[in-house]
């Protein structure tokens, strides 16, 4: 009988989703309004495409997915953080966010700020008080974690974007710039649950791989989408990365040779996994999946 992957994907992220929402409490406080913007931005939609990431690694080592759920929600939380400020005018100024007010429209550029300040540092709070594994593993997928959020990974990567706006860059300083911004996390994501899980080494070349073949399809594929996207599915503003002077795979490529592109990142991010069992089933299913996406 053959698995409904994507059922188990929506179920996968809807967990995660439910648990989001019991690790970020709403407070009354004096500093109450901090946590509802950060509740406004983690919990107001998203794939959770880190998250599952992170419980399917956990799952693939062994691992039950209650053990690796902190690491997933903290995945969560660093993406939340990163897109408030990608959303800021001193980023790409953007007003909207899945389709609602970015969070410095709905509150205030101060707000968003110190929303995001406080969902990375949540992140960590959140694994060093509810890791379920033994404290080797978790500071070892804490540091894959961190790495690649930091100026070596995501943060990096987001330099080098707003460096090279509306400059002419090189295959070679793309494919770095993106596989950093966004290809980091997502990579951190599998890896860190993998790890945090136990994983054995012999499969930890394969996974790399497809994360990192995963992750670069998957800007691709959003390049691809702010050119022939539509709004109103995508919930943000279409062809903004013209306008904000991104280099991007469509104007390196062409549009067909990015679509082209994709699909040969995804073909060898399903050949890297398709021998893992059902779980590596499940991420080349998910690739796959991911290249068809329309938001």
């Amino acid at each position: 009988m053959s698995i409904d992957f994507k059922s188990v994907f929506l179920d996968r992220a809807a967990e995660v989703s439910s648990a989001l929402d019991e690790y970020l409490e709403e407070k009354d406080n004096y500093q109450k309004k901090i946590y509802e913007a950060q509740r406004y931005s983690l919990l107001g939609g998203g794939k959770r495409l880190r998250g599952v990431l992170c419980l399917t690694g956990g799952l693939l080592a062994g691992g039950k997915k209650s053990d690796v759920m902190p690491f997933a929600c903290a995945l969560e939380m660093i993406h939340a953080y990163s897109l408030v400020h990608d959303d800021l005018p001193a980023m790409d100024n953007d007003d909207l966010r899945r389709g609602k007010p970015s969070c410095h429209k709905k509150y205030d550029e101060a707000t968003a700020i110190l929303a995001g300040d406080a969902l990375l540092n949540g992140a960590f709070e959140l694994i060093l008080k509810d890791s379920r594994v033994d404290s080797d593993r978790t500071l070892a997928a804490m540091k894959i974690i961190a790495l690649a959020s930091g100026a070596d990974g995501m943060i990096g990567g987001q330099v080098v974007d707003l460096e090279y706006e509306g400059k002419k860059i090189s295959k070679e300083q793309l494919l770095y710039l993106h596989s950093h911004k966004t290809g980091a996390l997502i990579s951190a994501a599998l890896m860190s649950g993998y790890t945090a899980a136990g994983g054995k080494k012999e499969n930890e070349a394969a996974l790399k791989e497809y994360a990192e073949k995963t992750g670069l399809a998957f800007q691709v594929v959003d390049d691809i989408l702010d050119v022939i996207g539509d709004e109103k599915t995508l919930g943000k503003m279409t062809h903004s990365d013209d306008k904000n002077g991104k280099n991007t795979f469509v104007e390196f490529l062409g549009l067909d040779g990015a679509k082209q592109y994709a699909e040969q990142l995804t073909l060898q991010a399903v050949q890297a996994v398709s021998p893992l069992g059902t779980e590596g089933e499940f991420l080349a299913w998910l690739a796959d999946y991911l290249l068809g996406r329309k938001f």
